[in-house]
């Protein structure tokens, strides 16, 4: 089933977005700010709130990663940074992060029977979790291109950079000097999500070993997998997720969005060599009862052509074949 894959990126979202908020109300309550509708203990329970569903969204989405069977990922590759084959330095970001929260929850729970310097100390760590959490999400997030997540990044980020100059330099220059840097910031902020986002996925080592690993020759395989359709009210969201069957085991994922079962909306096809476990991404061109046509890449830049037959084994089960082009 899809629906590890699509919980995993909703709660890594989520726990993003809550996180920005909790920085923000902490930024504010550190600040002193009053507000007038909401007393200073009503701030501080949504922080501790906030902070809690954080925590619970990290533990979803690293759950749900762990169950993925498309990308897998072993308990070791989840705790330990570099581990990971996939995008080994945005996943680590993401695992150094995740650590750090915890540590912070620990001092969070002992922190009446800890000096309070220390326990500041350990909670300044917050900013560096949610930087982490958010070169992370642009570097590894397989929606990090889409303008809807690129909109939150730019917001979250420059939002939060431009709090921290305000909450800096609010006592110790004039209005119009905060206002200049709330603004350098925020834009900051942006050039940040731009730069971060067009670095290159993986590491060079990682890629010169997926380059040498990609198949030069046509290459076939049968699979079995399952089919689901979620109904919306003008469009439906169709995918297939096929296990490799044959000798080679060519994995395929389909994800498409259709307005009356054939049209195409928009697309996303992943078809990946599990025994080298380089995954060739692209859309879909055409589908049809019977079967799919596309075109994918491998992450050193190889373009193949992708085609597959398939039919329906029972309501939600399908069975078929993919070939990958030759180079």
């Amino acid at each position: 089933m899809t629906v590890d894959w699509y919980a995993a990126r909703a709660a890594g979202v989520v726990a993003y977005v809550l996180l920005t908020g909790v920085v923000l109300v902490g930024l504010t309550l550190s600040g002193r700010v009053q507000l007038r509708s909401w007393p200073k203990f009503a701030v501080t329970d949504l922080h501790r709130f906030g902070s809690i569903l954080v925590g619970v969204f990290i533990g979803i989405h690293v759950l749900t990663i762990g169950l993925d069977t498309y990308t897998p990922f072993s308990i070791t590759q989840l705790l330990l940074p570099f581990t990971s084959t996939y995008r080994p330095v945005w996943v680590a970001l993401g695992i150094v992060s995740a650590e750090l929260l915890v540590a912070i929850a620990v001092t969070n729970a002992l922190r009446t029977r800890i000096p309070y310097r220390a326990w500041r100390r350990v909670h300044y760590l917050t900013f560096l979790v949610w930087a982490g959490s958010a070169v992370h999400g642009i570097g590894v997030g397989t929606d990090s291109h889409a303008a809807w997540l690129a909109a939150i990044d730019v917001v979250s980020i420059a939002s939060v950079l431009g709090a921290l100059a305000w909450r800096i330099l609010r006592n110790r220059v004039g209005p119009v000097a905060v206002g200049g840097a709330v603004t350098l910031a925020a834009l900051a902020g942006v050039v940040l999500v731009v730069a971060v986002g067009s670095l290159p996925h993986g590491s060079s080592a990682t890629k010169h070993r997926v380059a040498a690993s990609v198949p030069t020759g046509s290459v076939a395989d049968s699979f079995a997998g399952s089919i689901t359709q979620q109904n919306g009210s003008s469009a439906a969201l169709v995918s297939v997720l096929g296990t490799g069957t044959g000798a080679r085991a060519l994995s395929v994922r389909i994800d498409l969005v259709t307005a009356d079962g054939e049209s195409i909306g928009s697309s996303s096809l992943q078809v990946k060599d599990v025994s080298s476990g380089s995954i060739c991404s692209g859309t879909i061109d055409s589908i049809g009862q019977s079967g799919f046509s596309g075109s994918c890449s491998f992450p050193g830049g190889a373009a193949r052509t992708v085609s597959g037959s398939w039919q329906l084994v029972s309501d939600r089960s399908v069975s078929g074949s993919v070939r990958l082009g030759a180079a």
